[in-house]
């Protein structure tokens, strides 16, 4: 009965954290668009239709002051098809999980920003309450970006990850220490538009729970598109490999996800999103199909 009882509690935190994981993967996109001067590319100002009739000119750049600190609340409320990411007998559900990050990014060098910050998330079903979990990120690390290959930019980072059941933030059933490695890069079409390739991995170095542990193997393509200034649209299609420490799992998961946000001020967005997902596991009963369909009111500040 002991050991019964040690393998149940294994699979429980096992399934807990993969669903914690992937709700917030399915939530969130990895696929940040590079940031140029808003009217400006390769330091010089963007053509227009109107250049013939002023002549050569001297453009007077204002100079931006860049601010470090970081404050964001999010609010996402969204459908899921498949709450316990099973592969039959699937249960839907809306969630709303808001969400709250500080972060400050120090420019160390040139093209060389440190970051260093938290976020907590927790995640509220409306039927299935059972299923609640919170989510806390430390993070710390490195981006470097490389104007000469392309605008290709590099990351670093220590990520600790802490789940917990519900809100009940003392209670944790999973944590784990993870180096993330990421690489990207952008291909600017013209002022309104781009896309981006990247891979990135996340090594888990650490975990109070060995059977969920994992390494996660990525690559991705997304495209972002400004319709006009305060509108744009962002896609993204992922494929990521996922090894397990334990028990010769491995997962395979196909990813895409699209988003539309209105920005209604320099602090105030609204966003609708959605994705989806199949995953394909070595272990039938992993294989899962979901769905999700919502949308997110974002208050984010620079100081």
């Amino acid at each position: 009965m002991s050991i019964f009882a040690l393998s149940a509690f294994a699979q429980t935190v096992t399934t807990s954290a993969d669903r914690a994981q992937q709700v917030q993967d399915l939530a969130q996109s990895p696929y940040t668009p590079g940031v140029t001067p808003e009217g400006f590319e390769d330091g010089h100002a963007v053509e227009s239709p109107n250049d013939p009739d002023l002549g050569q000119q001297e453009i007077l750049k204002r100079v931006t002051q860049y601010n470090p600190w970081v404050f964001a609340i999010a609010t996402p409320v969204f459908y899921t098809s498949n709450v316990a990411l099973t592969p039959s007998g699937e249960l839907s559900d809306v969630v709303f999980a808001p969400a709250a990050a500080f972060f400050y990014e120090p420019q160390l060098g040139r093209t060389l920003y440190g970051h260093f910050g938290a976020r907590q998330q927790v995640f509220y079903y409306g039927n299935n309450t059972s299923f609640d979990f919170g989510s806390l990120d430390c993070e710390a690390g490195l981006s470097y970006y490389m104007p000469q290959y392309h605008n290709l930019m590099l990351r670093a980072w220590y990520d600790f990850n802490r789940l917990t059941n519900g809100d009940r933030l003392g209670d944790e059933f999973f944590s784990n220490h993870g180096i993330i490695l990421n690489a990207e890069l952008p291909f600017r079409l013209n002022r309104a538009q781009q896309f981006a390739i990247g891979a990135d991995t996340n090594l888990s170095v650490g975990a109070d729970h060995q059977s969920p542990r994992r390494n996660d193997y990525e690559g991705y393509i997304g495209y972002s598109v400004d319709l006009t200034r305060s509108f744009s649209i962002h896609a993204v299609g992922r494929v990521v490999a996922r090894d397990y420490h334990q028990n010769g799992r491995t997962d395979v998961s196909e990813i895409i996800s699209a988003t539309a946000t209105y920005r209604l001020n320099n602090y105030l967005w609204i966003s609708a999103i959605s994705s989806f997902a199949h995953s394909d596991s070595n272990q039938d009963v992993f294989d899962y199909d979901v769905g999700n369909a919502g949308g997110v009111v974002e208050l984010s500040m620079r100081f």
